[in-house]
């Protein structure tokens, strides 16, 4: 009779065991209310990217944006949760500033009539939180232009003729920040 006691506690146990475990393994953090997006800048369809961007999408839900729900004068993320960062596939102006090839951090210093832009090179930061300007790789100021109204925070990218611009779009504000891409060379050297 003790030979059967045994094994079934030892089976009972470990069935717990494994119930108890998979109970907890299949836990996932609520859908965050405000998504990542990517927007990309090509050429065409078909050619390689010339920038990438990650950013959070917060929404308006028919609040002011810009002086309430974004403070003016303060340092903002560029959007919601982690910070916004963008990839330059290929050394660009931003701006009037030259900027290398790579990954940055966008955060932004909103104004009433302009907008200061800041590139950062400390990657994988929550929102500004971790800002520090001794890691500031170009810093530019934009006028603010308005459009429609927009529920969603969005960035995008719009070419015109050699110049693209990186428009930041929420509420009816509009920032358009210049990019001039170097473009190759076709000409063969002998």
């Amino acid at each position: 009779m003790k030979k059967l006691y045994y094994p079934s506690v030892i089976t009972l146990l470990f069935f717990t065991f494994l119930l108890t475990t998979e109970s907890y393994a299949q836990n996932f953090n609520e859908i965050d209310d405000e998504p990542h997006d990517i927007s990309y800048c090509r050429e065409s369809k078909t050619t390689p990217p010339l920038a990438k961007v990650l950013y959070g999408r917060p929404q308006k839900n028919g609040e002011k944006v810009f002086g309430n729900l974004v403070p003016y004068n303060k340092i903002w993320r560029t959007g919601a949760n982690e910070a916004t960062e963008i990839k330059f596939y290929k050394d660009v102006k931003f701006g009037d500033v030259s900027v290398v090839a790579g990954t940055y951090v966008l955060l932004t210093i909103p104004g009433k009539k302009e907008w200061e832009i800041i590139l950062n090179s400390k990657l994988d930061v929550l929102g500004a939180f971790q800002y520090d300007p001794l890691y500031d790789v170009a810093n530019i100021k934009i006028p603010v232009s308005n459009a429609e109204t927009l529920e969603s925070f969005s960035i995008a990218f719009k070419d015109s003729n050699d110049i693209v611009q990186m428009v930041l779009a929420w509420d009816n504000t509009r920032i358009k920040i210049p990019l001039l891409f170097e473009k190759e060379s076709v000409l063969v050297k002998i």
